[in-house]
């Protein structure tokens, strides 16, 4: 019996469909009308195919996108932080019925990837939903820029899913639904897993972090993020070759697992870390690691918003829980990685590590020291950053 922590609501909801059903699946959605999905949508349909969106297996109706935006909980009482929509203009919604089928169509690479059998249409307030999961509004912000660029009424409905668009076929064994996840964590004998939410290469702050977890875990789940980031971020295949890299080099891989999933960011901070929090539940983790401005952008967020947001919520709301870690950074007096809450040296001590640093220094062809970031990393990253 596994002794992992259940998923949320108690069971995986996964809607993608066998196999040897997806053929005919495909050749019934071409014979529907279609409805293009943006690529968060898109991604969004990938998440609720495989389960890591559980309890949702729709797009959501009226009722829990405004349970959602007012509460922060489904209609049903359990903790959801933003909303999970398709969105059509006006003049799309005029030829769709309720009971209607619909093909939903990947709009950047035209692939057919589900069939959603609507429930229900409405009109929906982008300026709230924005400040209720930005806490802003403010167009320059990325995630605000995409509501605000989205159709202005939103269809619920069930989905039936038969593509994975190419993230199973391109990232091979690291691509895992969480029912895969949670039979490797069982066969290892977890019953405590420490997630790790990242779309940078691992810095030494990063590593720092993840050993953290898994001191305190019996596992540690490495999970970066593959679907689309914002511009100037690394791309997830050269990413990839430094999780890989650090893995076989500064891990105990009996301890630790990596695999990738396809969401695209949001950028919402403390919003992006409670989502982020219950899809590793459904993934089969009892914590999650929540340091500096997790998920946020800019100077949307406090630097502990994320952290401080989970205690908004009432015990057993949220079974994976944050593991709160200040920044972390090299201290040349210390000789070592600490963190602001156990250095007593001043920051003229300190190497401050941060993604951001990271990829300025780089594109601007600079090599940053080893106590940065590992060597073997930082070939990949100079690598890359030539060759742009």
């Amino acid at each position: 019996m596994s002794k992992l922590v259940p998923p949320h609501g108690g069971k995986l909801t996964p809607v993608l469909l066998p196999e040897s059903q997806r053929a005919d699946a495909l050749a019934k959605a071409k014979t529907l009308p279609v409805v293009r999905m943006s690529s968060r949508e898109t991604s969004d349909l990938l998440m609720i195919g495989m389960g890591a969106f559980s309890p949702l297996t729709g797009f959501m109706d009226k009722a829990n996108y405004e349970s959602v935006v007012n509460t922060k909980h489904l209609t049903n009482g359990l903790a959801w932080p933003l909303p999970i929509t398709l969105s059509v203009t006006p003049e799309q919604a005029e030829t769709i019925k309720i009971g209607m089928e619909l093909a939903l169509v990947d709009d950047e690479t035209d692939t057919y990837c589900g069939i959603l059998t609507v429930n229900d249409k409405y009109e929906y307030d982008k300026v709230k939903e924005c400040n209720a999961v930005f806490f802003t509004d403010d167009a320059a912000h990325d995630g605000v820029k995409k509501v605000m660029s989205q159709g202005d009424i939103n269809i619920g409905g069930e989905l039936v899913t038969f593509s994975q668009l190419g993230y199973a076929s391109k990232y091979g064994d690291y691509y895992a639904t969480p029912e895969q996840t949670r039979k490797i964590f069982d066969e290892k004998g977890w019953a405590t897993v420490a997630a790790f939410q990242t779309r940078n290469p691992l810095h030494r702050s990063h590593e720092f972090l993840c050993k953290m977890g898994n001191e305190v875990c019996d596992g540690l789940f490495i999970h970066p993020i593959v679907g689309k980031l914002k511009e100037g971020d690394i791309p997830a295949e050269t990413r990839l070759e430094c999780y890989e890299v650090l893995l076989k080099n500064y891990f105990n891989e009996k301890n630790a697992v990596m695999k990738v999933y396809p969401m695209e960011m949001r950028y919402a901070g403390p919003s992006e870390a409670i989502l982020h929090a219950i899809f590793r539940q459904n993934f089969g983790c009892s914590h999650i690691l929540v340091g500096r401005d997790h998920a946020g952008v800019g100077d949307y967020y406090t630097a502990y918003q994320a952290q401080e947001i989970f205690d908004t919520f009432k015990p057993g709301e949220i079974l994976c829980q944050p593991l709160k870690v200040t920044a972390a950074m090299y201290c040349n007096k210390c000789e070592g990685m600490t963190t602001e809450k156990t250095c007593p040296h001043g920051k003229e001590d300190h190497l401050k590590i941060s993604g951001t640093k990271l990829r300025a220094m780089l594109a601007a062809g600079e090599v940053p020291p080893s106590n940065f970031s590992r060597k073997e990393v930082l070939e990949i990253l100079l690598k890359y950053y030539s060759s742009k």
